[in-house]
């Protein structure tokens, strides 16, 4: 630890309209960010370290709120024992650029649900070593779905969309679920959705044939998300919008993306974009399925096998079943294609995650007081375009304690 103070300058923050500077305490704890413009209200501490970044964009780390696994662990295949793997898992995404996650259980016998869920709260409840990825609760990706939308979900899985259901598989787990995906037209009545947003449980609309009307009497009865939009749903028609069409005229209304290429074609992407306003009602998400970390190859998946071939994860039915590419490779895809700006990009995958699951930030300089710096990412562009990112803690000149 260092006992000097530090000040970052000529910083570009996502967000915030001015080249920004960020003072960093001896500890390397953030205490305050600030435009470059404005004018000094203290007296420079004594032993000052001054690092220019010279227009760098410095972001949070990534929130990633779809991932399935990584490391060979499919999560709905969590056990007790699997304490070491998920710890791994943790620091792995850390080094990926991930501050923070929900694990995501696909569709699954509830029996194997229930384990999965009981092994992920417990281990929530536990402190993770320094320089991890934090879960912020569980995802569950079914299992009401729409059969006829269902992808690469097991047909013999599928329940209704009942309440009964519903606490049957999240028995007294339910502060720590944070996000249910369903299909809302399993359930005329609305209750179920009504129930979960009772519990605190943030109801996102996906693998779904839902009506535009269907979807919107669901948004009315406090669904807020969209699971990879444009995947496992209608497509959006000049005549029939369905659910996107909905969700992307909705302003309380965020929606999922994927951005590798295989999910949307990047023409769409783009549309969407423009479409959902940027970071105002998009968010990326990886959909990465348990290879994430491991080479191209054919692994398990539930009883059966998939291909992972450049990252991409297919049945061998030819089902497009996830990827394998970690959540802050969207935000490059996005600026090679020119699809966005880089502040955009950017705030895709660290601050819209936030703002979908209700974090304020309508000034996103408050997001980062007393942070240490190591949760910090620091983005360039080089010449030809293209983006890169390293954490701050990296830089041989800033502070990182080792103890955050």
């Amino acid at each position: 630890m260092t006992a000097a103070p530090t000040l970052l300058t000529n910083i570009r923050v996502p967000g915030c309209a001015d080249v920004q500077r960020l003072w960093l305490d001896a500890a390397g704890i953030v205490q305050s960010i600030e435009p470059m413009s404005q004018t000094f209200d203290r007296l420079p501490p004594p032993q000052l370290r001054v690092i220019d970044l010279r227009g760098d964009w410095l972001s949070l780390g990534g929130v990633d709120l779809q991932i399935n696994g990584a490391l060979g662990l499919a999560f709905p295949d969590v056990q007790a024992s699997d304490r070491d793997r998920l710890v791994a898992i943790c620091r792995r995404l850390w080094e990926q650029g991930v501050d923070a996650f929900t694990p995501t259980l696909v569709t699954s016998s509830i029996a194997q649900l229930r384990q999965a869920i009981d092994a992920i709260a417990d281990f929530m409840a536990q402190p993770l070593p320094p320089r991890h990825a934090k879960v912020l609760g569980l995802h569950l990706e079914g299992p009401c779905l729409a059969e006829s939308k269902r992808g690469a979900h097991p047909q013999e899985h599928l329940q209704p969309l009942t309440v009964e259901v519903l606490s049957e598989i999240c028995g007294d787990r339910l502060a720590q679920i944070r996000i249910v995906t369903l299909a809302p037209e399993l359930d005329p009545t609305g209750e179920a959705i009504a129930w979960l947003r009772q519990q605190g449980v943030i109801v996102s609309l996906g693998h779904t044939q839902a009506t535009a009307e269907q979807a919107q009497a669901a948004f009315e009865q406090g669904a807020t998300m969209v699971t990879h939009a444009f995947n496992a749903m209608p497509p959006l028609h000049h005549r029939q919008p369905g659910l996107l069409g909905a969700a992307l005229t909705t302003d309380t209304v965020a929606a999922g993306v994927i951005a590798d290429g295989q999910h949307i074609d990047p023409i769409m992407l783009k549309l969407l974009l423009r479409a959902g306003e940027g970071d105002r009602r998009l968010f990326l998400v990886s959909d990465a399925l348990a290879p994430l970390g491991l080479p191209d190859g054919r692994y398990p998946w539930d009883e059966r096998q998939i291909a992972v071939t450049n990252g991409t994860c297919r049945l061998d039915d030819g089902t497009l079943a996830g990827t394998t590419l970690p959540l802050l490779a969207g935000v490059q895809n996005l600026v090679r294609w020119q699809i966005c700006t880089p502040e955009t990009a950017i705030a895709l995958a660290t601050l819209a995650p936030l703002r979908a699951l209700g974090v304020d930030w309508s000034d996103p300089r408050l997001l980062y007081l007393s942070r240490p710096v190591c949760q910090l990412l620091r983005w360039q562009q080089s010449e030809t375009g293209e983006l890169t990112w390293q954490r701050l803690c990296e830089n041989d000149e800033l502070p990182a304690p080792a103890s955050i």
